[in-house]
């Protein structure tokens, strides 16, 4: 009796501390978001980003939202940006048909916000709420989710909180934590560890995320293997411009062609540099840029002119023959299959510590890959590629010399973007594991 009554004083207690936590976290949300207030509305002025959707951010359920009825089961799929949105298009199309409840989906930026939309439909998107109490509470009374998909590692206390606290289940998917993250998750272990007791299930793309979650107080028999969705991502159905710019290469003789796509700041003057020195011994040479952030394409396109760089903005393009010159994509959700034109695929993020991007949208095309040697965001799948000689990974100075090297070796050049593309198939199979793991956390009561 005694223990009995310690072990309830011991809940109570954690409990208490807990509602003191959330409280803390909850003002001192608040104060930051006062704080950064200016810097908010600055970027609003300048780029209009974070304008849409803002008040859906603060917790206005959307018209356009068709909300389920009283007797419809909904699972609720979290997506940040594009990267996400892609990776659980398959999942949300296995759901669907293996059950029968109204799946939706939130992203935190504009451009996953566009391409969800596009995917899943308007009426079953919405902005992801800021981690206010009162903001997730509004979509809660609405949605009544019974499980709650989030794709990575998205670890919002008072989300997760009130979720778990509506009975929802709460599964995190394609989980990984980051050579980055890992150390901050580990400084506050004690309370991650209390946070990620409410997640009922961490299905994570590597065995080493898998360790890693449990390092910082996942519950050992909640953690699964599943892979990466990612590598289940399909070839994505052509827009007409691959076809128009295809035809603009062929009919001007242009070539070779590098595609430098998800390029940031730092970069895009080295990726141009190395271009001046292959069109010295290719005048033929075509470049397509397609930097990561859209209010980065006025300071690149400044970038080119500067340089003295013959470019069209591709929404400005008229099918102009694009030998010597630049194709500056300044369009959304394109780039992916335009790597099929590539000759040379340079995926950014690289050359600078930005932790790098996903190579797998130019494995899918057997293009020859290249990376700079900053990919910690990618570790596992650029290990992989790397351990099968499926990429090449280069320095700043080493940039211009590993295109030149490539294109002058066309039988080693195909033979890297074969490997690439067997590497990639190699690793299929994760949406199916997911979905059949989420299935079964559905059936338990």
């Amino acid at each position: 009796m005694a223990q009995k009554c310690r072990v309830d004083l011991c809940l109570e207690w954690l409990d208490l501390i807990s509602s003191i936590y959330s409280l803390l976290y909850s003002a001192a949300l608040g104060v930051a978001m006062l704080a950064s207030m200016p810097y908010w509305l600055l970027q609003m002025a300048r780029h209009g980003k974070y304008r849409k959707g803002f008040a859906e951010r603060l917790g206005r359920v959307p018209a356009r939202l068709q909300l389920p009825a009283a007797n419809v089961r909904v699972i609720w799929v979290h997506a940040v940006s594009v990267g996400e949105v892609l990776a659980v298009a398959g999942l949300v199309e296995q759901l669907r048909r293996g059950s029968q409840h109204r799946i939706v989906i939130s992203t935190t930026t504009d451009t996953g916000q566009a391409l969800a939309r596009k995917r899943f439909g308007e009426a079953n998107v919405f902005y992801f709420p800021l981690d206010f109490a009162f903001a997730i509470r509004r979509y809660l009374r609405a949605l009544r989710p019974e499980m709650i998909v989030i794709a990575e590692t998205e670890f919002w206390p008072n989300f997760i909180r009130l979720m778990h606290a509506s009975g929802a289940k709460i599964a995190v998917v394609n989980a990984r934590i980051s050579d980055r993250s890992w150390p901050r998750y580990r400084r506050f272990r004690g309370l991650m560890r209390r946070l990620l007791a409410d997640v009922d299930l961490f299905l994570a793309q590597t065995s080493e995320d898998a360790t890693r979650l449990q390092d910082i107080g996942a519950a050992p028999e909640r953690v699964r293997v599943s892979g990466n969705l990612k590598f289940d991502i399909p070839v994505p159905v052509p827009p007409a411009i691959v076809e128009e710019v295809r035809a603009s290469i062929e009919a001007s003789a242009a070539g070779p062609v590098l595609v430098c796509g998800s390029t940031v700041e730092g970069e895009e003057p080295l990726l141009l540099n190395a271009l001046e020195n292959v069109l010295v011994q290719y005048p033929r040479a075509a470049m397509i840029l397609a930097p990561r952030h859209p209010e980065r394409f006025p300071a690149v396109a400044a970038l080119l002119e500067r340089m003295s760089i013959r470019f069209w903005p591709r929404s400005a393009w008229n099918g102009e023959p694009l030998n010597g010159g630049v194709l500056l994509l300044d369009t959304i959700g394109e780039l992916a299959t335009l790597y099929a034109l590539a000759d040379i695929a340079f995926v950014g993020g690289s050359l600078v510590p930005r932790g790098g991007h996903n190579i797998v949208e130019p494995a899918q095309y057997g293009v020859a890959i290249v990376v700079g040697n900053h990919t910690e965001n990618f570790r596992d799948i650029v290990s992989l590629f790397q351990s099968r000689d499926a990429v090449r990974i280069v320095g700043p100075a080493e940039l211009p010399l590993m295109f030149l090297d490539l294109l002058a070796n066309d039988a080693e050049r195909s033979a890297l973007g074969q490997r690439a593309i067997e590497t990639m198939r190699s690793q299929i199979g994760a949406t199916q594991r997911t979905a059949s793991e989420l299935q079964k956390l559905l059936a338990q009561p």
